[in-house]
């Protein structure tokens, strides 16, 4: 199993409607055929450190992680997601102990930056983001 944890805060003057928006679309996405258990809700950790959500995915393996990369309702809910999100924080674990999971997990998350260069556009426009081994602020 293979869980992905998104950390994450709404830009200021987000609106609570935009806000509604984009938790409608992350469950949206946490609920196609690839993902085997999933959340979306409030972050419930330190507020200091400034995350006010979280969206965790469950998925079982790197097949089902690659289906769930490129699923269109992923895709397309990213585009509802990315534009609102200030601060985000990515994490991930698994019970697989394969030495090289996290290289073969950053393998799909490159070819999809490649795939798609406009998605990697807007996933970098966000100020504040740690995502796989990329980190900015």
């Amino acid at each position: 199993m293979i869980v992905n944890i998104l950390r994450f805060s709404f830009k200021d003057g987000t609106s609570e409607e935009s806000k509604e928006t984009v938790l409608a679309a992350m469950r949206r996405t946490a609920s196609v055929e690839s993902v085997s258990f999933s959340t979306v809700g409030q972050d419930i950790g330190d507020p200091a450190e400034g995350f006010t959500h979280t969206y965790l995915a469950g998925i079982a393996d790197l097949a089902a992680l690659e289906r769930y990369m490129h699923d269109p309702v992923h895709l397309s809910g990213d585009w509802e997601i990315l534009p609102h999100i200030q601060r985000m924080s990515a994490v991930r674990l698994s019970d697989d102990l394969d030495p090289e999971l996290s290289e073969k997990v950053m393998a799909l998350h490159l070819a999809k930056v490649a795939k798609y260069p406009d998605w990697a556009q807007a996933l970098d426009s966000i100020p504040e983001a740690r995502i796989a081994e990329r980190a900015r602020k």
